[in-house]
């Protein structure tokens, strides 16, 4: 560990009145800086759904971006400090915002309408540093510069200017926690951006006053105690670099985690975020909010559960499942940070520390917002964080290595023991194995529990949890994994091998009888014949004497292929690659191949692609929305504005709403309201025992430009004519908080 004294700060040069005002200034400034600088993230990542689909891997890349520009900023503000006096720093860093001011108000820019099918995350990371790099940047070196120019003001509170780190992430708190509740509902797009650039030049003021009033006061100050501060050695170094990329990267893996599970929007987004700057806040003071002893010793509680997958079965607990995430991270964030301050250099080595801890956050955002996609077919990334936070804490290394190999040793006889059954011999559990198997992991998380002392066994442990819950599944078993910039695809089989569904994360996106005999095979789930999709499929074939043309967004198994009819040309719009391709293989689903074999599949984001259809449609059907993660960009008025386009007269828009959190039949309802639409719900209700043929119960809506071109849907039964009373979205306003808290507490 590194100690250090204090060191004597430099004569008083300034009037005591601006002497006494230092510190409240200079936190200020801090604090506005990170709110502007925290702010911004959420605001453009949102900017960038429209063209993305509302992937989860978007923000995850953005988070990775984000963090290469706060390193470039750091490491431009050492470089300035170690070179100019805080006088001559203050004008060149206005300099550099000024010229960063050219590049406001934020936006998209140019040259980057259209992602390609390939390479979009080096599309990605080149739109967002083009349109939001310099001012980000820029903005970033704002907190070491401010608080490297306070440790030499020769103020007696300038002994140890770590504490106005915590004020900086109090704004960073502040900025995230603001965005979903209050900026989000209430401000346009476009009025953020406005308003930020308003803040920005405040912020650009401020600065100016606190490079002045630090001038005089600090001419040799920086030089004289650099040279009595000790050089951080190469391990202090590595040990400050990993400390800090165990926490970032977990924050990329647990936000992909969470948002993949409810949805792609800033209210999620911001909430890992949020917690990891919390932290800072909690730890860097000489007081800290829990003590480090106490965030080692809780983390425990909150890991061992995940590892043992106790509420994995059951979607009514969703929220306690993402609150326990949150709780992990929380604790595990907290004691690297902890350890991190712990470990703190003089004042005089600030910025070099904050240089490395940026550089480390950059490792961890890499390794899991990049590589880890990549490399692994799902999400193993989020377990080997938590495995690395385990061995980070302290006492993992006490014994020795001899000890450590003697310890691998079991953990890998242990493995051997799950794996080779599963891999080597396929064998399967089968449904009624399921309390047998939660009886196993129970005993499992007791034996944790009471190695929670021992960190190295603990995590062992936790590594043979992991690989007991994904191999040894009762009731499913896993056929493929395939992994894309969009999520994660497993294609299972039903333990009586009747069934074969695909998954995307925790939800079915379509499911085929294996074997099944006939010409054609008989959708499931929510498409099976007679449900309300189909019913509003046959409603405008009816009404319009036979389809010419259908358009459907979002190819899933491909089983609304086979409500096709004889000389009807139907094209499939996906943004998954994967996805595309689970479906055409015959090996694993049948659908497209078996009933409409030469149905064109359009890849990209059909905000793009369907109103560049060469043909107008009869039928527009978009079966994007069961995932809980929802492309919001697909529901707004520039949405339904292209698909009106390439809409047919007397066409109908058919959508299938079915969402486990969030309320979507206003949002639809309010969007037709907008466009002129006619809009009728049916929210199924027939399928009593969805287990025996895979049947779901759906709720779909109908969408028509006049009441007699729903054909007879509005007399079948179960219909309804359904209205809004709230704002419609648009690609500058959406409130997925709202949907979530309507579908949780109803009006």
């Amino acid at each position: 560990m590194t100690t250090f004294e204090p060191s004597a700060p430099a004569p008083l040069r300034l009037a005591s009145v601006p002497l006494r005002v230092a510190p409240a200034l200079f936190a200020t400034t801090l604090f506005v800086s990170a709110l502007l600088l925290f702010a911004v993230q959420p605001m453009f990542t949102k900017m960038l759904l429209p063209r993305l689909g509302g992937a989860p891997a978007v923000w995850s890349v953005a988070i990775v971006v984000f963090q290469a520009a706060l390193l470039l900023g750091y490491a431009y503000a050492h470089l300035v400090t170690r070179m100019l006096r805080p006088g001559l720093a203050a004008l060149v860093h206005l300099a550099v915002l000024a010229a960063a001011s050219l590049a406001l108000p934020i936006g998209l820019a140019r040259g980057f309408e259209m992602p390609p099918e390939s390479g979009v995350v080096l599309w990605l990371v080149g739109l967002i540093a083009a349109s939001i790099g310099l001012p980000f940047a820029a903005l970033s070196a704002s907190a070491p510069l401010l608080q490297s120019w306070f440790a030499a003001s020769g103020h007696p509170q300038a002994r140890n200017p770590y504490v106005l780190y915590a004020a900086s992430n109090v704004g960073s708190f502040a900025a995230l926690i603001a965005y979903p509740f209050l900026i989000e509902p209430l401000l346009t797009l476009r009025t953020q951006a406005w308003a930020w650039s308003l803040g920005y030049a405040v912020l650009a003021c401020m600065i100016a006053v606190a490079g002045l009033l630090v001038a005089r006061g600090a001419q040799t100050a920086t030089a004289a105690t650099l040279a009595s501060a000790p050089a951080p050695t190469l391990k202090e170094r590595l040990v400050w670099v990993t400390l800090a990329a165990i926490p970032s990267g977990l924050v990329v893996a647990v936000t992909a985690h969470i948002t993949t599970e409810v949805a792609a929007a800033p209210f999620l987004w911001v909430v890992p975020l949020a917690l990891y700057l919390l932290t800072f806040v909690a730890v860097f003071r000489d007081r800290p909010w829990i003590s480090h002893d106490a965030a080692v010793r809780l983390a425990p509680f909150a890991v061992v559960p995940l590892a043992i997958g106790i509420f994995d079965g059951s979607r009514s607990l969703w929220l306690i499942v993402i609150l326990l995430n949150l709780a992990a991270f929380f604790l595990l964030t907290l004691a690297c940070h902890g350890e991190i301050y712990r470990r703190r250099p003089p004042p005089a080595r600030l910025t070099e520390f904050y240089l490395w801890l940026s550089f480390g956050g950059v490792v961890g955002g890499v390794f899991a917002g990049l590589v880890a996609p990549n490399v692994f077919p799902s999400t193993y990334e989020y377990q080997i964080l938590i495995v690395a936070a385990l061995l980070a804490l302290p006492g993992t290394f006490a014994g020795g290595w001899r000890k450590w190999a003697t310890g691998g040793a079991w953990l890998a006889a242990a493995l051997a023991a799950l794996a080779i059954p599963r891999l080597v011999f396929d064998a399967r559990l089968p449904d009624a194995a399921a309390p047998a198997l939660q009886v196993a992991a129970i005993a499992l998380g007791t034996l944790m529990l009471l190695q929670r002392h021992r960190p190295a066994r603990l995590a062992g442990l936790v590594v043979v949890a992991f690989t007991l819950i994904e191999l040894w599944r009762p009731g499913l078993v896993r056929i493929e994994t395939a992994r894309s910039f969009f999520g994660v695809h497993q294609v299972v089989e039903s333990a009586d091998g009747r069934f074969r569904l695909l998954f995307h994360g925790a939800t079915i996106h379509g499911a085929e009888r294996i074997g099944e005999a006939g010409p054609r095979p008989q959708p499931r789930t929510y498409y099976y014949f007679g449900g309300p999709i189909s019913e509003a499929i046959e409603a405008a074939r009816a009404t319009q004497g036979g389809l010419r043309s259908v358009g459907v967004i979002g190819l899933g198994t491909g089983s609304l292929a086979c409500h096709q009819k004889p000389d009807e040309a139907w094209t499939f719009f996906e943004i998954d690659p994967e996805v595309a391709r689970i479906a055409r293989d015959p090996r694993l689903f049948s659908f497209l191949g078996r009933c409409a074999p030469g149905s064109p599949v359009v890849l990209g984001d059909a905000r793009l692609t369907l109103p560049a259809a060469p043909r107008p449609f009869d039928v527009i059907v978009l079966d994007a929305f069961s995932s809980d993660s929802i492309p919001v960009h697909l529901l707004t008025r520039e949405a339904f504005a292209g698909y009106l386009s390439r809409l047919s007269p007397g066409g109908t828009i058919v959508l299938h709403i079915s969402n486990r959190h969030l309320e979507l039949v206003r949002v639809v309802a309010a969007v037709a309201a907008a466009e002129g639409l006619v809009a009728w719900l049916k929210q199924d209700v027939s399928v009593t025992d969805p287990r025996e043929e895979l049947h779901a119960n759906a709720l779909v809506a109908a969408l028509a430009r006049k009441p007699a071109d729903l054909g007879d849907v509005p007399n079948r039964p179960g219909w309804r004519r359904i209205e809004s009373d709230i704002a419609p979205w648009t690609d500058d306003y959406s409130d997925i908080l709202g949907a979530l808290l309507r579908k949780k507490f109803g009006r």
